[in-house]
């Protein structure tokens, strides 16, 4: 059941006629992958590379805040990557990225986390964290451990060179939650 929903996945053009352009799912992990992290969408270079974090925000996150090398992050076993969009939505007017379609994450990713198998959950970005804890405060999120599916969630900021204002304000984050946070990586993958 998990393969052939990973299989339909990357062949899906759902949203084909409102991006513009032909979509390229991205999909990374296994049904028994120990940690899900779930972000906003996949960036330009990702749907490129279809392998997730492969841009300067992915340098950020797996050598600066989790210390992992690649051997480790893109080790199915370890991290199943996922978004509220598969594929990489397109640059709004502004020169951001687009919002992802709500329409992927009904679709798709509710279908997914109901099947892995993981031990915990890691939610990057407000806007991600908005969709699991609708009625939260996004910084009361990141500063404590969080229960999403009865498992233990944390949540990051998102790892952007475009939000280095939010970590600059906030520097009980690098020096003592992202402490606590690579502690428990650590200890999911043992």
């Amino acid at each position: 059941m998990f393969d052939k929903l990973i299989e339909e996945i990357k062949k899906c053009n759902y949203c084909e006629r409102d991006f513009g352009f032909t979509p390229a799912p991205v999909v990374w992990g296994n049904k028994n992958s120990k940690i899900v992290q779930i972000s906003q969408a996949p960036s330009r270079i990702v749907s490129e590379t279809l392998k997730p974090f492969t841009d300067p925000s992915g340098k950020t996150l797996k050598y600066e805040w989790y210390k992992i090398d690649d051997e480790v992050f893109y080790n199915k076993d370890n991290f199943y990557i996922a978004a509220l969009a598969h594929c990489y939505p397109g640059k709004d007017k502004n020169g951001g990225d687009k919002n992802p379609p709500k329409c992927c994450f009904e679709r798709w990713i509710k279908k997914e986390l109901e099947l892995i198998e993981n031990d915990i959950y890691i939610i990057i970005g407000a806007k991600a964290a908005k969709v699991f804890f609708p009625q939260e405060n996004f910084e009361d999120l990141v500063f404590k451990n969080n229960l999403y599916n009865n498992k233990l969630t944390i949540v990051l900021p998102h790892p952007s060179p475009l939000n280095k204002k939010w970590i600059k304000d906030h520097p009980d984050f690098v020096n003592i939650r992202l402490k606590e946070i690579r502690t428990i990586i650590d200890e999911v993958l043992k």
